[in-house]
Protein backbone atom coordinates (compact mmCIF):
# COMPACT_ATOMS: atom_id res chain seq x y z
CA UNK A 1 0.00 0.00 0.00
CA UNK A 2 1.23 3.46 -0.90
CA UNK A 3 0.99 7.11 0.00
CA UNK A 4 -0.69 9.00 -2.85
CA UNK A 5 -0.21 12.72 -3.49
CA UNK A 6 -2.74 14.94 -5.23
CA UNK A 7 -1.35 18.36 -6.17
CA UNK A 8 -3.88 20.68 -7.76
CA UNK A 9 -5.55 24.06 -7.30
CA UNK A 10 -8.89 23.34 -8.94
CA UNK A 11 -9.25 19.57 -9.18
CA UNK A 12 -12.02 17.40 -7.78
CA UNK A 13 -11.95 14.04 -6.01
CA UNK A 14 -15.03 11.93 -6.67
CA UNK A 15 -16.20 8.31 -6.41
CA UNK A 16 -17.08 5.82 -9.12
CA UNK A 17 -18.15 2.36 -8.01
CA UNK A 18 -15.46 1.29 -5.50
CA UNK A 19 -12.74 3.60 -6.78
CA UNK A 20 -11.72 7.20 -6.22
CA UNK A 21 -11.45 9.37 -9.32
CA UNK A 22 -9.41 12.56 -9.39
CA UNK A 23 -10.55 14.94 -12.12
CA UNK A 24 -8.21 17.71 -13.26
CA UNK A 25 -9.53 21.07 -14.54
CA UNK A 26 -8.81 19.87 -18.10
CA UNK A 27 -11.10 16.85 -17.44
CA UNK A 28 -8.21 14.36 -17.41
CA UNK A 29 -8.80 11.62 -14.84
CA UNK A 30 -6.73 9.48 -12.49
CA UNK A 31 -8.21 6.38 -10.85
CA UNK A 32 -7.15 5.55 -7.29
CA UNK A 33 -7.81 2.09 -5.87
CA UNK A 34 -8.66 2.22 -2.14
CA UNK A 35 -7.18 -1.21 -1.41
CA UNK A 36 -3.82 0.03 -2.73
CA UNK A 37 -3.89 3.36 -0.86
CA UNK A 38 -2.67 3.70 2.70
CA UNK A 39 -2.53 7.49 2.95
CA UNK A 40 -3.66 10.40 0.80
CA UNK A 41 -1.96 13.79 0.76
CA UNK A 42 -3.94 16.59 -0.86
CA UNK A 43 -2.12 19.83 -1.70
CA UNK A 44 -4.04 22.86 -2.92
CA UNK A 45 -7.72 23.71 -3.28
CA UNK A 46 -9.11 20.30 -4.19
CA UNK A 47 -12.84 19.75 -3.71
CA UNK A 48 -14.02 16.36 -2.40
CA UNK A 49 -17.48 14.94 -3.00
CA UNK A 50 -19.53 13.44 -0.20
CA UNK A 51 -19.40 10.04 -1.86
CA UNK A 52 -15.59 10.21 -1.98
CA UNK A 53 -15.45 11.03 1.73
CA UNK A 54 -17.71 8.08 2.51
CA UNK A 55 -15.41 5.78 0.51
CA UNK A 56 -12.34 7.13 2.31
CA UNK A 57 -14.13 6.48 5.58
CA UNK A 58 -15.17 2.96 4.55
CA UNK A 59 -11.57 1.96 3.81
CA UNK A 60 -10.16 4.08 6.66
CA UNK A 61 -7.77 5.94 4.35
CA UNK A 62 -6.21 8.80 6.30
CA UNK A 63 -5.95 12.13 4.50
CA UNK A 64 -3.52 14.99 5.12
CA UNK A 65 -4.44 18.43 3.79
CA UNK A 66 -1.64 20.84 2.86
CA UNK A 67 -1.86 24.25 1.26
CA UNK A 68 -0.42 24.70 -2.22
CA UNK A 69 2.75 26.01 -0.52
CA UNK A 70 3.08 23.10 1.91
CA UNK A 71 1.43 24.45 5.08
CA UNK A 72 -0.28 21.77 7.15
CA UNK A 73 -4.01 22.56 7.23
CA UNK A 74 -5.61 19.49 8.77
CA UNK A 75 -6.25 15.77 8.52
CA UNK A 76 -8.83 13.03 8.30
CA UNK A 77 -7.70 10.12 10.44
CA UNK A 78 -9.01 6.85 11.83
CA UNK A 79 -6.61 6.15 14.66
CA UNK A 80 -7.71 3.69 17.32
CA UNK A 81 -8.16 5.82 20.44
CA UNK A 82 -10.00 3.18 22.50
CA UNK A 83 -7.00 2.21 24.64
CA UNK A 84 -7.71 4.48 27.59
CA UNK A 85 -5.17 2.61 29.77
CA UNK A 86 -2.35 3.36 27.33
CA UNK A 87 -3.23 7.05 27.36
CA UNK A 88 -3.57 7.02 31.12
CA UNK A 89 0.02 5.76 31.30
CA UNK A 90 1.10 8.62 29.03
CA UNK A 91 -0.46 11.18 31.37
CA UNK A 92 0.99 9.54 34.48
CA UNK A 93 4.49 9.77 32.99
CA UNK A 94 3.83 13.40 32.07
CA UNK A 95 3.13 14.12 35.73
CA UNK A 96 6.32 12.37 36.83
CA UNK A 97 9.31 14.60 36.07
CA UNK A 98 11.92 11.86 36.47
CA UNK A 99 10.41 9.38 34.02
CA UNK A 100 9.41 11.99 31.44
CA UNK A 101 12.94 13.47 31.59
CA UNK A 102 14.45 10.01 30.96
CA UNK A 103 12.37 9.55 27.79
CA UNK A 104 13.00 13.11 26.57
CA UNK A 105 16.71 12.67 27.21
CA UNK A 106 16.81 9.48 25.15
CA UNK A 107 15.21 11.33 22.24
CA UNK A 108 17.65 14.25 22.40
CA UNK A 109 20.69 12.00 22.81
CA UNK A 110 19.58 9.96 19.80
CA UNK A 111 19.04 13.10 17.75
CA UNK A 112 22.49 14.49 18.62
CA UNK A 113 24.18 11.17 17.86
CA UNK A 114 22.54 11.19 14.42
CA UNK A 115 23.73 14.76 13.90
CA UNK A 116 27.27 13.70 14.79
CA UNK A 117 27.06 10.78 12.35
CA UNK A 118 25.88 13.17 9.63
CA UNK A 119 28.70 15.63 10.42
CA UNK A 120 31.29 12.86 10.25
CA UNK A 121 30.10 12.10 6.74
CA UNK A 122 30.56 15.76 5.87
CA UNK A 123 34.12 15.66 7.22
CA UNK A 124 35.01 12.64 5.12
CA UNK A 125 33.77 14.37 1.95
CA UNK A 126 35.40 17.77 2.50
CA UNK A 127 39.16 17.81 2.85
CA UNK A 128 39.37 21.61 2.58
CA UNK A 129 36.97 22.15 5.49
CA UNK A 130 38.00 19.13 7.55
CA UNK A 131 39.42 21.19 10.44
CA UNK A 132 36.33 23.41 10.72
CA UNK A 133 33.97 20.46 10.67
CA UNK A 134 36.14 18.53 13.15
CA UNK A 135 36.01 21.45 15.59
CA UNK A 136 32.21 21.46 15.35
CA UNK A 137 32.10 17.69 15.85
CA UNK A 138 34.21 17.97 19.00
CA UNK A 139 32.00 20.77 20.26
CA UNK A 140 28.76 18.85 19.66
CA UNK A 141 30.24 15.77 21.37
CA UNK A 142 30.72 17.90 24.49
CA UNK A 143 27.13 19.07 24.16
CA UNK A 144 26.05 15.43 23.94
CA UNK A 145 27.75 14.70 27.26
CA UNK A 146 25.99 17.66 28.83
CA UNK A 147 22.63 16.52 27.45
CA UNK A 148 23.17 13.04 28.90
CA UNK A 149 23.67 14.66 32.32
CA UNK A 150 20.90 17.26 32.10
CA UNK A 151 19.11 17.72 35.43
CA UNK A 152 15.78 18.98 34.11
CA UNK A 153 13.83 19.48 30.88
CA UNK A 154 14.89 23.13 30.62
CA UNK A 155 18.57 22.20 30.60
CA UNK A 156 17.92 19.43 28.11
CA UNK A 157 16.12 21.75 25.69
CA UNK A 158 18.95 24.22 26.02
CA UNK A 159 21.57 21.64 25.09
CA UNK A 160 19.45 20.50 22.15
CA UNK A 161 19.39 24.10 20.91
CA UNK A 162 23.17 24.39 21.27
CA UNK A 163 23.64 21.13 19.36
CA UNK A 164 21.38 22.42 16.58
CA UNK A 165 23.51 25.54 16.15
CA UNK A 166 26.70 23.45 16.05
CA UNK A 167 25.17 21.05 13.54
CA UNK A 168 23.79 23.66 11.15
CA UNK A 169 27.01 25.70 11.35
CA UNK A 170 28.61 23.12 9.01
CA UNK A 171 25.52 21.89 7.19
CA UNK A 172 26.29 23.87 4.02
CA UNK A 173 29.60 22.02 3.60
CA UNK A 174 27.55 19.01 2.55
CA UNK A 175 25.83 20.86 -0.32
CA UNK A 176 27.96 21.03 -3.44
CA UNK A 177 25.73 23.30 -5.50
CA UNK A 178 26.81 26.85 -6.34
CA UNK A 179 23.33 28.41 -6.27
CA UNK A 180 22.15 26.70 -3.08
CA UNK A 181 21.80 29.19 -0.21
CA UNK A 182 22.29 28.27 3.42
CA UNK A 183 23.94 30.47 6.02
CA UNK A 184 21.95 29.22 8.97
CA UNK A 185 18.63 27.56 9.72
CA UNK A 186 15.59 29.79 9.11
CA UNK A 187 11.96 28.81 9.46
CA UNK A 188 8.54 30.37 9.89
CA UNK A 189 9.24 31.49 7.17
CA UNK A 190 12.14 29.81 5.32
CA UNK A 191 14.38 32.54 3.88
CA UNK A 192 16.57 30.55 1.46
CA UNK A 193 16.09 27.70 -1.00
CA UNK A 194 17.79 25.09 1.22
CA UNK A 195 15.63 26.12 4.17
CA UNK A 196 12.53 25.88 1.96
CA UNK A 197 13.35 22.26 1.15
CA UNK A 198 14.13 21.40 4.77
CA UNK A 199 10.86 22.92 5.99
CA UNK A 200 8.79 21.02 3.44
CA UNK A 201 10.59 17.73 4.12
CA UNK A 202 9.98 18.15 7.85
CA UNK A 203 6.27 18.60 7.08
CA UNK A 204 6.22 15.33 5.11
CA UNK A 205 8.11 13.58 7.90
CA UNK A 206 5.68 14.96 10.47
CA UNK A 207 2.61 13.32 8.99
CA UNK A 208 4.47 10.00 8.63
CA UNK A 209 5.32 9.96 12.32
CA UNK A 210 1.84 11.16 13.25
CA UNK A 211 0.22 8.38 11.24
CA UNK A 212 2.32 5.71 12.97
CA UNK A 213 1.53 7.03 16.45
CA UNK A 214 -2.20 7.38 15.78
CA UNK A 215 -2.42 3.85 14.39
CA UNK A 216 -1.17 2.57 17.76
CA UNK A 217 -3.68 4.55 19.82
CA UNK A 218 -1.19 6.96 21.40
CA UNK A 219 -2.21 10.51 22.29
CA UNK A 220 -0.12 12.57 19.87
CA UNK A 221 -0.53 15.70 22.01
CA UNK A 222 1.19 14.12 25.04
CA UNK A 223 4.94 14.62 24.53
CA UNK A 224 7.76 14.96 27.01
CA UNK A 225 10.42 16.95 25.14
CA UNK A 226 8.26 19.54 23.39
CA UNK A 227 6.10 21.63 25.67
CA UNK A 228 2.46 20.60 25.59
CA UNK A 229 -0.18 23.07 24.45
CA UNK A 230 -3.78 22.98 23.31
CA UNK A 231 -3.93 21.06 20.01
CA UNK A 232 -0.13 20.85 19.67
CA UNK A 233 1.16 17.48 18.43
CA UNK A 234 3.96 17.40 20.98
CA UNK A 235 4.59 13.65 20.75
CA UNK A 236 4.81 13.82 16.94
CA UNK A 237 7.46 16.53 17.21
CA UNK A 238 9.27 14.47 19.86
CA UNK A 239 9.61 11.32 17.76
CA UNK A 240 10.41 13.28 14.61
CA UNK A 241 13.69 14.44 16.11
CA UNK A 242 15.62 11.21 15.64
CA UNK A 243 14.65 11.01 11.95
CA UNK A 244 15.48 14.55 10.85
CA UNK A 245 19.14 13.91 9.96
CA UNK A 246 18.95 10.42 8.45
CA UNK A 247 15.84 11.15 6.37
CA UNK A 248 14.97 14.81 5.78
CA UNK A 249 18.44 16.35 5.93
CA UNK A 250 19.93 13.58 3.82
CA UNK A 251 17.24 13.95 1.13
CA UNK A 252 17.66 17.72 1.12
CA UNK A 253 21.38 17.54 0.40
CA UNK A 254 20.90 14.91 -2.31
CA UNK A 255 18.31 17.01 -4.11
CA UNK A 256 20.84 19.82 -4.53
CA UNK A 257 23.98 17.72 -5.02
CA UNK A 258 22.40 15.55 -7.71
CA UNK A 259 20.99 18.65 -9.42
CA UNK A 260 17.48 17.23 -9.13
CA UNK A 261 16.32 20.73 -8.19
CA UNK A 262 17.05 23.84 -10.24
CA UNK A 263 16.71 27.57 -9.44
CA UNK A 264 13.41 27.56 -11.36
CA UNK A 265 11.93 25.26 -8.70
CA UNK A 266 11.83 28.13 -6.18
CA UNK A 267 9.97 31.40 -5.86
CA UNK A 268 9.84 34.23 -3.34
CA UNK A 269 6.42 35.12 -1.97
CA UNK A 270 5.18 37.78 0.42
CA UNK A 271 2.59 37.14 3.11
CA UNK A 272 0.92 39.20 5.80
CA UNK A 273 1.03 37.92 9.38
CA UNK A 274 -2.69 37.17 9.12
CA UNK A 275 -2.33 35.17 5.90
CA UNK A 276 0.60 32.83 6.50
CA UNK A 277 0.80 30.06 3.87
CA UNK A 278 4.09 28.22 4.25
CA UNK A 279 5.28 25.19 6.26
CA UNK A 280 5.19 26.01 9.97
CA UNK A 281 7.53 24.20 12.34
CA UNK A 282 7.26 23.69 16.06
CA UNK A 283 9.98 25.11 18.26
CA UNK A 284 9.93 24.40 22.00
CA UNK A 285 12.70 26.82 22.90
CA UNK A 286 14.00 30.07 21.40
CA UNK A 287 16.56 29.01 18.80
CA UNK A 288 19.18 31.44 17.59
CA UNK A 289 19.76 29.31 14.51
CA UNK A 290 16.78 31.16 13.06
CA UNK A 291 17.54 34.22 10.98
CA UNK A 292 15.64 37.39 11.83
CA UNK A 293 13.39 39.06 9.32
CA UNK A 294 15.14 42.07 7.82
CA UNK A 295 12.12 43.69 6.22
CA UNK A 296 11.24 47.15 7.57
CA UNK A 297 7.53 46.30 7.72
CA UNK A 298 7.19 43.76 10.51
CA UNK A 299 3.69 42.78 9.38
CA UNK A 300 5.03 41.51 6.02
CA UNK A 301 6.83 38.18 5.74
CA UNK A 302 8.96 37.13 2.77
CA UNK A 303 9.35 33.42 2.20
CA UNK A 304 11.34 31.36 -0.28
CA UNK A 305 9.10 28.47 -1.32
CA UNK A 306 9.08 25.55 -3.71
CA UNK A 307 7.08 25.83 -6.91
CA UNK A 308 4.61 23.11 -7.86
CA UNK A 309 7.27 21.37 -9.97
CA UNK A 310 9.76 21.67 -7.13
CA UNK A 311 7.27 20.17 -4.68
CA UNK A 312 6.77 17.17 -6.95
CA UNK A 313 10.52 16.57 -7.12
CA UNK A 314 10.92 16.77 -3.35
CA UNK A 315 7.97 14.41 -2.78
CA UNK A 316 9.41 11.87 -5.23
CA UNK A 317 12.80 11.95 -3.47
CA UNK A 318 11.17 11.67 -0.05
CA UNK A 319 9.10 8.64 -1.06
CA UNK A 320 12.16 6.98 -2.58
CA UNK A 321 13.93 7.48 0.74
CA UNK A 322 10.95 6.02 2.62
CA UNK A 323 11.16 2.88 0.49
CA UNK A 324 14.95 2.52 0.78
CA UNK A 325 16.21 -0.11 3.22
CA UNK A 326 18.80 0.17 5.95
CA UNK A 327 19.90 -2.06 8.81
CA UNK A 328 17.62 -1.66 11.82
CA UNK A 329 19.75 -2.66 14.81
CA UNK A 330 16.98 -3.74 17.25
CA UNK A 331 15.82 -6.51 14.88
CA UNK A 332 19.09 -6.92 12.96
CA UNK A 333 17.11 -6.70 9.72
CA UNK A 334 17.18 -4.42 6.72
CA UNK A 335 13.93 -2.46 6.73
CA UNK A 336 12.55 0.47 4.72
CA UNK A 337 12.50 3.77 6.59
CA UNK A 338 8.69 3.86 6.56
CA UNK A 339 8.72 0.57 8.50
CA UNK A 340 11.44 1.79 10.86
CA UNK A 341 9.30 4.78 11.83
CA UNK A 342 6.47 2.40 12.71
CA UNK A 343 8.84 0.08 14.60
CA UNK A 344 10.05 3.03 16.70
CA UNK A 345 6.48 4.05 17.44
CA UNK A 346 5.71 0.48 18.56
CA UNK A 347 8.84 0.47 20.73
CA UNK A 348 7.71 3.75 22.29
CA UNK A 349 4.27 2.27 22.99
CA UNK A 350 5.82 -0.73 24.73
CA UNK A 351 7.85 1.59 26.95
CA UNK A 352 4.75 3.61 27.85
CA UNK A 353 2.84 0.38 28.56
CA UNK A 354 5.61 -0.87 30.86
CA UNK A 355 6.55 -3.81 28.62
CA UNK A 356 10.05 -2.35 28.14
CA UNK A 357 12.06 -0.17 30.50
CA UNK A 358 13.98 2.32 28.38
CA UNK A 359 13.21 4.13 25.16
CA UNK A 360 16.05 3.87 22.63
CA UNK A 361 16.00 6.39 19.82
CA UNK A 362 16.77 5.30 16.26
CA UNK A 363 20.46 5.69 15.44
CA UNK A 364 22.05 5.48 12.02
CA UNK A 365 25.74 5.22 11.13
Amino acid sequence: MASIYIISDKGKLTKKDETLVFIQPDESRTILFPFKTEHLVIMGNVSISGDAIRLLTKYKISVTFLSSNGKFNGKLSFGDSKNVFLRLNQYKILDGKKRSLEIAKSIVVGKIKNQISFMQRIKRKNDSSEETVLDSINAIKNTLLNAENAKDIGQLRGYEGIAARQYFSVFDYNIQCEWAEFKKRSRNPPLTNVNAVLSFLYTLLMYRVESALESLGLDTCCGYLHAINYGKQALVFDLMEEFRSPIADSVCCSLFNLRTLSPDDFETKTFSEDDVDFPLESNHVPDSTDENQSESNDSVLKAVLLTKDGIKKVIAAFETKMDSTILYQPTNQKLPYKKIIYEQAEHYKRVISGEENDYRAYYFK
